[in-house]
């Protein structure tokens, strides 16, 4: 693959949003917007806008892409069959972009929201047949080399529970090989290891919404990893991904759903910021798949309510949750603040008396309809999805194109 005009590339930082089609970047404008008419403000997705790519993966089974497939094909160039890490259709293990930086004598890092070692995270740096492994991908982070170097050298996000385990303290391992190791955002703001490790939860990570102040941000997360890798003087090549767009989008879940939209618009501002001052960078945002089939109206309504979904200071989970601590419908008020039908409240104290995920279905079914949001499936979509890209080379990712073509071009330029 040859390209004209390019120039070699010293910082390559990619963002993939998980699940972050053209809808939940078109409702981030709508959300962003204060009110119901006039001329909208872009977004700062929109500035950057490039292009498209398809998702699908060369499952004989299924059509429609999973994360390990399509984060896959962004990280080597190979499209895939679903669950695979690394490695091609016919599961041979193939190099990816995050190895080829290492290899060409660059720092690389992974931050993201879910554990550490979840699928889009993992295709970057394991070769595994099935992205369920994910104690053997977390101890393929510390023991497969690059010419007798650890590939990563910043790691941030969840997985306490994979790492320091009964049968192997990982954790342990990384501080002896000259690691530091955070598990909070005052640690995170004060450590000075160039090499990190930073698990902020046993698996996920709380989402934005949802975190305490000892939970870093994905900004705080990306600056910190920027902060660590651009001290190598050839360059280094960056993964951060807003991992709970998808999760949100599989839960049908709007207020989960712009939570993380917004944490991850936030990480791409900080991203640009940080090459805006620079020549030799290029940073590109995009998706993996889309989830959900989100729709910015519900029953023809014709009036999509942003402002309800603002009003709301928790995820349904997490009103869900507290109702069924304390038995108590007058918390409702402190989390979704605005008037809800007779019909609607006896439906949620109907379910204190089930589940916890019982109470949070009747919690987002009555969300998604006082905001008028549609869903048309649980599932991944199988659509295109957008491509942002700012700096040195961003042209070459103008137009519609495979997923596996991203990768393809970063190899090209990196060499």
């Amino acid at each position: 693959m040859k390209f004209n005009g390019t120039r070699k590339v010293k910082n390559v930082i990619l963002l993939i949003g998980d699940g972050m089609g053209f809808s939940y970047t078109s409702g981030l404008r709508y959300f962003n917007h204060a009110s119901q008419n006039g001329f909208m403000t872009p977004t700062i997705f929109d500035q950057y806008f490039v292009g498209s790519q398809s998702t699908y993966s060369l499952d004989r089974e299924s059509n429609i892409t999973d994360s390990a497939a399509a984060g896959t094909a962004l990280a080597t160039g190979y499209k895939t069959y679903n669950g695979a890490l690394g490695l091609n259709i016919d599961q041979q293990a193939v190099p990816t972009v995050l190895e080829y930086a290492k290899f060409r004598g660059k720092s690389t890092g992974l931050v993201g929201t879910s554990q550490i070692n979840h699928a889009t995270l993992a295709a970057f740096a394991a070769h595994i047949e099935s992205r369920e492994q994910y104690d053997q991908i977390a101890d393929d982070y510390l023991d497969e080399r690059i010419e007798g170097n650890l590939k990563i050298d910043v790691m941030l996000g969840g997985g306490t529970s994979y790492f320091v385990r009964n049968d192997r303290n990982l954790v342990e391992e990384f501080v002896k090989n000259r690691f530091g190791y955070v598990s909070n955002l005052q640690e995170l703001v004060t450590n000075k290891n160039e090499q990190l490790i930073g698990l902020f939860a046993p698996v996920e990570l709380p989402k934005q919404i949802d975190r305490d102040s000892t939970v870093p941000s994905l900004t705080q997360m990306t600056k910190a990893a920027l902060q660590r890798l651009q001290q190598n003087p050839n360059g280094f090549f960056l993964l951060v991904e807003g991992s709970q767009i998808d999760w949100a989008g599989h839960d049908n879940d709007i207020v989960g759903a712009m939570s993380e939209v917004k944490d991850f618009e936030a990480a791409f501002k900080a991203a640009i910021q940080f090459a805006s001052d620079r020549e030799d960078t290029i940073v590109i945002a995009t998706a993996d798949h889309s989830t959900g089939g989100m729709s910015i109206d519900r029953n023809d309504n014709y009036k999509w309510n942003p402002n309800v979904i603002k009003s709301i200071t928790s995820t349904p989970f997490v009103i869900a949750r507290r109702l069924h601590d304390t038995k108590d419908m007058t918390i409702l008020k402190h989390h979704m603040p605005f008037s809800l039908h007779e019909e609607d409240l006896k439906t949620i104290k109907l379910t204190l008396d089930m589940a916890v995920e019982d109470t949070r279905e009747a919690l987002i079914n009555i969300i998604n309809h006082y905001s008028s949001t549609g869903w048309t499936t649980k599932g991944h979509t199988g659509e295109d999805v957008p491509v942002y890209a700012y700096g040195l080379n961003r042209h070459l990712f103008s137009g519609r194109m495979e997923n596996s073509d991203i990768a393809r071009i970063l190899f090209q330029i990196m060499d």
